[in-house]
C-alpha cells in the first residue's frame, strides 16, 4: 500500500535533511520518527504531523503542519539546538525542489515558527520548528 501524503512527506523531508550538508554537519543522519533508547545527541525527531484537506472544485489538495524537534545535551545547550533548527529552516524553507514526495506534487513548503526550551529534566534543550506543506 502506498503512503498517504503526510507519510510520503515525512520520508521526503528526512531524505532532504539527511542530504543537506548544514544539517548533516550538526546531526549526521540522526533524524528519527522515534529515536532509539540509547540515542546519541544531538538529533532531530519528527514531532506532530497534522494534515488538513485543502480541496477545490477541480483538485484535491492538502495542507500539512509538520513539526521537527532538535534535541541537545551539549554544554552549548540552547545554542546547539537553535543552530540545528536554523539549519533545518535553511534546508527546507521555500525549497520544495529539495524534497521528493513520491506520488504527490509538493507545491509549497514554508517555515512558520520555532522555539527553544529547556527539557523538563533540566539536562538539555529542545528546539522545535513548524513547517507547512501544501500539495495539489
Amino acid at each position: 500500500m502506498a503512503d498517504g501524503f503526510a507519510l510520503a512527506l515525512q520520508v521526503g523531508l528526512r531524505a532532504a535533511l539527511a542530504a543537506d550538508a548544514g544539517v548533516a554537519a550538526l546531526v549526521s543522519t540522526r533524524i528519527y520518527d522515534e529515536p532509539p533508547t540509547s540515542v546519541t545527541f544531538p538529533y532531530l525527531r519528527f514531532g506532530d504531523v497534522s494534515p488538513d484537506a485543502f480541496d477545490t472544485n477541480c483538485t484535491q489538495g492538502a495542507l500539512v503542519q509538520v513539526g521537527l524537534e532538535a534535541h541537545s545535551r551539549s554544554t552549548a545547550g540552547r545554542v546547539e539546538a537553535v543552530q540545528i533548527i536554523e539549519a533545518v529552516k535553511t534546508a527546507l524553507h521555500r525549497n520544495e525542489t529539495a524534497v521528493t514526495v513520491t506520488g504527490f506534487t509538493l507545491v509549497e513548503l514554508i517555515f512558520q515558527t520555532f522555539a527553544a526550551v529547556r527539557d523538563p529534566e533540566g539536562r538539555g534543550y529542545t528546539a522545535t520548528i513548524s513547517l507547512r506543506a501544501m500539495r495539489e
